[in-house]
């Protein structure tokens, strides 16, 4: 078997060999000490000892089981010690072997059943040692009562403590295991809610435009219709109602700095406008000042203008991945591709492994499920992986539109995407 199995058996096998123990014992005890006769003396010997075995699987069962035949065991003795001379000074109500047999089966009971029900056996196990030594007694014995209600409590107090200490270890990992889980759903909510801030911006820019350009087309058509006035005045007033909607609702997202948490510091006001695909020479320059020797390569022309969303989630993407690097992979080599395609724009950042040691980051830890969160939103895909060399990759796609719906395994027809393999090779 497997060692793990093997490993799971010991305990079991552990308690076998005690209750082997206990049937030699208890054996020699009966029939030497007690003078019982020797069917009496196998017969109780073997359900002492069957109860031991029981422990692991029925503890409660086998409690009660070794405290009845430890009473009758008990009880038989009595007999010898009041009529055969030869018994006197034998240790009773309890014999050490059932003393130990039942201090087993206690401390078993302990470790499986709440400590209401192992106090419950407790006080039961000293009531029976009460009424048989206290009420009955005997003569010319040597008293083990107080001695075993001593060692019962000793053992379940032990039993109880192991199990309480076990209850809170696998109460402590499923807590760990919710806290990890709230914690990653936090941070997607966080990052969410940080892209909605970004993106609240944008669509109230379209919205404002909208609502300007229904307000001044009737002036651009000389004796415009009324019903064209009343269609524009509807689609301005529509924009307004729709901006102020907007804001209401996504206005509670802004926080006191809405440029915390941003990666590299750009510097920007809070109300600045939101960065595009123009500002990019800037973020890399500001990196290149930071220790990071980066190289450029764009390829093609956008054929036409990316909608703002589209140029602030690839410039997002570009700044964390730049960040990243910075952060975990300080002195290394960097190159930022931008490729334009008819359909969208691919973006890749891939850097070498660090020249120099890589210092605790203070950053939260979920830049990279910001950037797929950026890219999901957008109908695209990322992927991040480390390169063969010891550096890092990061790849997205961004469809021109921001609304595909099929996430592509493939890079659509358009200007050649430079080789990787030449330059991941060097790094």
């Amino acid at each position: 078997m497997p060692p793990s199995l093997w490993l799971r058996w010991v305990p079991h096998g552990l308690v076998v060999l005690l209750a082997t123990l206990v049937l030699v014992a208890d054996l020699d005890q009966l029939s030497d000490a007690y003078r019982l006769g020797i069917q009496s003396a196998v017969a109780l010997s073997l359900v002492q000892s069957a109860a031991v075995v029981l422990g692991p699987w029925f503890p409660a069962a086998a409690c009660w089981l070794s405290l009845a035949t430890a009473t009758v065991t008990a009880l038989d003795a009595r007999e010898s010690l009041l009529y055969f001379p030869g018994t006197q000074g034998a240790p009773w109500p309890w014999a050490p072997p059932a003393l130990g047999a039942h201090a087993i089966v206690l401390f078993l009971l302990a470790l499986r059943v709440r400590p209401a029900v192992s106090a419950t056996a407790l006080g039961v196990s000293a009531l029976v040692t009460w009424i048989v030594q206290g009420l009955l007694g005997a003569s010319g014995y040597s008293s083990t009562g107080a001695v075993a209600v001593a060692v019962f409590a000793a053992v379940t107090l032990v039993g109880a403590a192991l199990r309480g200490s076990r209850v809170a270890r696998v109460k402590l990992v499923e807590q760990t295991g919710i806290t990890e889980e709230e914690r990653a759903r936090r941070t997607l909510l966080e990052e969410r809610s940080r892209i909605a801030r970004e993106l609240h911006d944008v669509v109230a820019h379209h919205m404002s435009v909208i609502s300007i350009q229904a307000q001044v087309a009737p002036h651009l058509v000389e004796n415009p219709p009324d019903a064209l006035k009343e269609n524009l005045d509807g689609i301005r007033q529509n924009a307004l109602e729709a901006l102020t909607e907007l804001r209401r609702v996504l206005g509670v997202l802004r926080s006191e700095h809405p440029g915390d948490a941003e990666g590299l510091a750009t510097g920007a006001a809070p109300h600045a406008p939101q960065p595009t695909l123009d500002r990019l020479d800037d973020l890399i320059d500001n990196t290149r000042a930071a220790g990071l020797r980066i190289t450029t390569d764009i390829v093609g022309e956008p054929s036409r203008p990316y909608p703002q969303g589209v140029e602030l989630s690839a410039y997002r993407i570009v700044q964390e991945a730049l960040s990243n690097a910075l952060r975990h992979a300080p002195g290394s080599d960097v190159r930022v591709e931008i490729t334009h395609f008819p359909e969208g724009l691919y973006l890749g950042v891939i850097n070498s492994r660090p020249s120099r040691p890589v210092q605790p980051s203070p950053g939260a830890g979920h830049g990279l499920l910001g950037m797929r969160e950026r890219a999901t939103m957008l109908g695209g895909q990322l992927t991040a992986t480390r390169t063969l060399h010891g550096g890092f990759s990061v790849s997205a796609f961004l469809p021109r539109d921001g609304t595909s719906a099929t996430a592509r395994t493939d890079f659509p027809d358009g200007p050649a995407r430079p080789d990787l393999s030449l330059y991941l090779k060097d790094i």
